[in-house]
């Protein structure tokens, strides 16, 4: 299963399921999820026995649940993580060089500029605060999806909803936002100018 198969304890196994799931589902291309891995069933599926739903009852599986859930809702409510699936044109890196921190981040956009959707992943255990990426549009940059949310039985670290821009040039765009990057999280963010 998924969740054997990652590293560290049990809340870093969670995490690191929550961040695999999210950062499969900001990329292009169609999603994929096998038996019992939307709630994180820790034995392999066997066709001869039912998928074991009583562990949504625990708090860390059922968190895995609804970051899937929402993760679902915000995929089919943003075009952008859509609509160019199959196309370069709705991909585009901010920054895909920070091994340093081993944090990534890029924009998936739609037919519409205004539809556009930044994700940014912390693939460490260590929060990333006052973290900063460029963005191309000025105003508030609404936190769409936050990986380590308390109700995904994660640390609750985040943007309190979200963040405004800065008139500071970064990554070769002419804004920024500073973020709280989340321990073995990830955030997704659209702007409401």
């Amino acid at each position: 299963s998924l969740l054997a198969k990652m590293p560290g304890d049990d809340w870093q196994k969670f995490a690191n399921l929550r961040l695999m799931f999210a950062y499969m589902y900001a990329q292009p291309g169609k999603k994929l999820i096998f038996m019992g891995g939307e709630f994180a069933q820790g034995r392999e599926w066997q066709h001869d026995y039912s998928l074991d739903w009583d562990l949504t009852m625990h708090a860390s599986h059922n968190g895995i649940q609804k970051a899937v859930e929402e993760l679902n809702r915000v995929y089919r409510e943003q075009p952008a993580l859509h609509q160019f699936d199959f196309s370069p044109e709705g991909f585009e890196w901010i920054d895909a060089n920070d091994s340093e921190q081993s944090v990534l981040s890029f924009v998936r956009k739609g037919s519409n500029p205004e539809d556009t959707v930044v994700a940014v992943f912390n693939f460490t255990p260590v929060p990333r605060h006052n973290y900063r990426i460029g963005v191309s549009a000025p105003g508030f940059w609404r936190e769409l999806f936050n990986s380590d949310s308390t109700e995904y039985w994660g640390s609750g670290q985040g943007n309190v909803g979200g963040v405004e821009t800065t008139p500071v040039s970064w990554h070769g765009r002419p804004y920024s936002i500073n973020l709280t990057v989340p321990p073995l999280g990830a955030v997704f963010l659209k702007c409401e100018s």
